[in-house]
């Protein structure tokens, strides 16, 4: 993976804080991969005191908070902790689903392995959704989850029997051109590949209060992969 330069990855920035539009198959911080950069390694580059306010899942794009000194880290903490931060993500799930801003409210348990599941004793863990937009086989839906537990919006879609695409992880099969388009020829010798590589999970808009107490609301343009995959299923559905 060739890496971004972190000053095009900005979308908003002031005093205290950075969001960033980040991309898909980038760690926020350190993870088990040896030698693998990671999107907290790239804003130290950038600005010395750089600290993560809080993490999306290495294959998950889009807003990410970085507080540039500790008194602005401690600020946004608060309010994830207490709930105020408004956030919203975009997933394309299999199936045509109705939601009008419909809410799971399924405690969840992390599990060994990374993989997390749904469990009465598990913390509690509430998401709405809304759909957005229909295919015959597949919805794009809006995400809003109050809490912040581990894999949350992916088990509470599978919850829902609306599994992300190639989320294989929790029941989110691969999507391949060829399901979609009835004439899809396939160069001889060569092996079909997924429209997009990772589970179609984009972090889209990040609402917060600033040390000024003044509101703002960051939003984060699709990546590539997710965007051709939505131009793909409105011309083929």
């Amino acid at each position: 993976m060739k890496l971004p330069a972190f000053r095009d990855l900005i979308i908003f920035e002031n005093d205290d804080y950075i969001v960033v539009n980040k991309p898909p198959f980038l760690a926020t911080l350190e993870d088990r991969s040896f030698n693998a950069t990671n999107l907290l390694t790239l804003a130290r580059q950038y600005h010395d005191d750089a600290q993560a306010c809080h993490r999306l899942d290495k294959e998950t794009s889009g807003c990410l908070a970085i507080a540039k000194n500790p008194e602005a880290y401690r600020h946004l903490s608060m309010q994830f902790e207490n709930r105020q931060v408004n956030k919203v993500y975009h997933a394309v799930a299999w199936g045509s689903h109705e939601f009008e801003n419909l809410l799971v409210d399924r405690a969840i348990q992390p599990g060994l392995k990374g993989i997390a599941k749904l469990a009465f004793k598990g913390k509690p863990a509430q998401t709405y959704f809304t759909t957005l937009e229909k295919f015959s086989r597949h919805t794009l839906l809006e995400c809003k989850p109050i809490t912040g537990r581990m894999h949350q919006i992916r088990l509470h879609l599978a919850y829902l029997k609306a599994s992300i695409v190639q989320d294989e992880m929790y029941g989110g099969e691969p999507l391949y051109l060829s399901s979609l388009k009835r004439k899809f020829n396939l160069a001889k010798g060569t092996e079909e590949q997924p429209l997009i590589k990772r589970f179609a999970l984009h972090s889209y808009q990040l609402g917060f209060t600033l040390l000024n107490g003044e509101p703002v609301t960051v939003t984060a343009e699709y990546p590539k992969d997710f965007d051709v995959l939505l131009k793909l299923l409105r011309k083929n559905g």
